[in-house]
């Protein structure tokens, strides 16, 4: 009974807050992700919609069906309903709804009706709302309006665009496209034009459209598609004897698939994706395809795109001190122009890679290449403010050096590197974003050998990218904050790159995280972020990299067990005792807090003392797995994202007395955690 009550607890809230008149977000935030029951759902999409107060715009239809195609119209409204599954008045109310909304919107807005422009396919989860004519048509319009993105034509803007989000998190998969010269407008069309409607059932539609508008951000589509897309990588890349018609047939058909169970991960997945995207190129690409500017788009922009375009205050931000946040998009920045233009100016965060190298000495730059991913992973690992997932490349802003920086990048993107993007005006728009604090920010500035100081030095005057420039009232709040810690860390990273270069072979064991030659690999769930799992498994011995002994050099932490125990953010504590690779045991704690697991180790000549072996961030957590014979025996292993796969990373193994506790008090505070960042 309480199960059941506080299942409803939610219900109720959101039925009071329909009646105070609220917003799409608390709207979110009551129904963290559920299904709309039908009795609610017209009512929190009118809200969602801003619909409450539209009125009726009916009234001003005059109930004369003269469109210059009318008939066309008629009869796509009737082999549409003839699908249904309605009795035949149903249908015909169907028939006189959608057949007098079209023909009134026709007409309000000097626009032709054209077949399978996805319509008819909008209308027809409206109306299962079963609302009063004039409601659904402002429902309709609304939805036009507001989420179908402008240009849904042959070779039009959003399909460019989409291919860019899929190059930016699966160049792979977007190179074998590519090379099927299949792209997104063979297969996306109708889900772009309909919001899924033409393709997926109704009860699917229902429950997305559920989550969708409660989001209130248009550009989330684009992130529905990618899901859509690269939840089906394995079997695309299998398919790379067949024709080019199968593959698309097969992408067409993918949403019919998707069950109501689904579209909650569905939808995960997308908001996943959408964090992980660079923010500056989905603003602009929102005023592109969604404002009502009536400003003609420019096609070239994105379709000749050699990759995700990023705008240099969302490149400077996210460099900043208190910048960093798990969410947010972190920049590994990597400066491609000549070298004599880095030595007169450059962001103190920025790796030099001499685009020149490429052709007048190929074995150094991929050296340097090589180098530069490694001090990409040791900084990452060291939690440095250099770090970054995302490659950002810099060019200069000229027209002759971006040449050869695009082969730079082109270069990252055959070898299917993830996470690449390029900076909207090269470094011109990075010295013209500070302004007159660039020698507080930039670091060796040089005004003399400058090119955008001095531009008769190397002909500047040449034709430069042009770049939107922004507001750079942010720069002047933003300058103070490339502060000399951070330009530390910098050079930190900068040295380890040039060890490297200069002994590529050397093996570096300063106990920092990074990746191995011997790292183990698992496949991922679906391409997502690490997620846990518990499973049974006979042997899992060869994903031990557990470390036997621990370090006497690091510094041990103890603690008074009984006042640590007690501490605020503990969860949980489990008795039990670390089994170490050599059989050895020791007695110890698992504790569980809000955000780690956390291991103590008790001190044997030290009564009610412990150290404290380590601290494991939950999110870091991708499998938990208990052994058939002795599930009492439990390991965690620890790991990160790699291409398809998870890079198991190390592992602790403990013998656990209610271990099946254990697990779920863990499995459960990860799955808080995921909740609350999806909120």
């Amino acid at each position: 009974m309480a199960g059941e009550e506080d299942d409803n607890t939610w219900l109720i809230e959101l039925e009071s807050a329909l009646l105070d008149r609220c917003s799409p977000q608390e709207i979110n935030h009551i129904t963290k992700g559920k299904k709309i029951p039908d009795s609610l759902r017209p009512d929190v999409w009118l809200v969602c919609l801003n619909c409450q107060e539209a009125g009726n715009q009916l009234l001003l239809f005059d109930e004369i069906f003269d469109l210059s195609n009318q008939n066309v119209l008629r009869d796509d409204v009737k082999k549409f309903v003839k699908k249904l599954d309605n009795d035949d008045e149903e249908k015909l109310a169907v028939i006189s709804d959608i057949e007098s909304i079209v023909t009134f919107y026709c007409k309000s807005k000097s626009i032709s009706y054209s077949t399978n422009n996805g319509w008819i396919d909008i209308l027809y989860p409206l109306l299962s709302l079963k609302l009063p004519r004039s409601d659904t048509y402002n429902l309709f319009e609304k939805v036009l309006k507001l989420y179908i993105p402008r240009g849904c034509v042959t070779n039009g803007v959003p399909f460019h665009i989409l291919r860019l989000v899929l190059q930016y998190h699966d160049p792979e998969l977007c190179s074998f496209l590519d090379t099927k010269r299949i792209t997104p407008e063979h297969y996306c069309l109708p889900w772009l034009r309909s919001l899924f409607a033409g393709t997926c059932n109704l009860e699917v539609v229902l429950f997305m459209w559920d989550l969708y508008f409660q989001r209130s951000d248009p550009f989330f589509i684009f992130f529905l598609c990618l899901i859509m897309i690269v939840n089906a990588r394995e079997q695309l890349l299998q398919m790379k004897n067949e024709d080019k018609m199968s593959i698309i047939k097969m992408l067409i058909s993918m949403p019919g698939d998707l069950e109501a169970n689904d579209v909650s991960d569905f939808c995960s997945l997308a908001h996943y994706y959408s964090l992980k995207t660079p923010q500056s190129f989905r603003e602009d690409v929102l005023e592109v395809l969604f404002s009502e500017s009536g400003l003609e788009i420019n096609s070239k922009l994105y379709s000749q795109a050699l990759c995700l375009p990023v705008a240099v205050h969302e490149l400077i931000e996210s460099a900043t001190v208190d910048g960093v946040d798990g969410d947010n998009v972190k920049f590994f920045l990597v400066d491609c122009r000549p070298a004599e233009q880095y030595n007169a100016g450059h962001l103190s965060t920025a790796f030099h890679l001499d685009c020149n190298l490429m052709l007048q000495e190929p074995n150094a730059f991929n050296t340097a290449v090589q180098g530069l991913l490694s001090a990409q992973r040791q900084a990452l690992a060291a939690g440095s403010l250099a770090a970054g997932e995302h490659l950002c490349f810099v060019g200069s802003g000229r027209t002759e050096e971006d040449s050869y920086a695009h082969m730079v990048v082109a270069s990252f993107l055959k070898k299917n590197t993830k996470h690449v993007s390029m900076l909207d005006g090269g470094f011109v728009a990075i010295h013209d974003y500070f302004g007159p604090h660039m020698t507080d920010c930039l670091e060796e500035h040089n005004i003399s050998s400058c090119l955008v100081c001095a531009p008769n030095n190397n002909n500047f005057n040449n034709e430069t990218h042009k770049t939107r420039v922004r507001d750079n009232i942010p720069a002047i709040q933003l300058f103070s904050k490339l502060s000399s810690a951070m330009k530390a860390k910098s050079q930190e990273v900068k040295g380890k790159l040039i060890e490297y270069i200069v002994n590529p072979n050397a093996t570096v064991n300063n106990g920092e995280w990074h990746v191995s030659a011997g790292d183990r690999k698992e496949h991922r769930y679906r391409n997502v972020p690490p997620v846990f799992s518990i499973n049974d498994e006979d042997d899992d011995s060869n994903s031990d990299s557990r470390r036997d002994i621990i370090s006497t050099e690091s510094l041990e932490e103890i603690v008074e067990l009984q006042t640590f125990l007690k501490g605020q953010n503990i969860v949980d504590k489990f008795q039990c005792q670390e089994v170490l690779l050599n059989g050895y045991m020791h007695d110890s704690y698992l504790i569980v807090s809000d955000t780690h697991l956390i291991i103590l180790r008790e001190i044997p000549n030290r009564r009610g003392f412990a150290k404290i072996l380590s601290r494991r961030p939950l999110s870091t957590i991708v499998k938990i797995t208990a052994k058939k014979r002795h599930p009492e025996l439990i390991t965690f292993k620890y790991g990160i994202p790699d291409g398809d796969n998870l890079l198991i990373k190390d592992m602790d193994r403990f013998l656990i007395p209610n271990a099946s506790t254990a697990t779920k008090v863990v499995s459960n505070q990860i799955v808080l955690q995921l909740d609350n960042k999806i909120q």
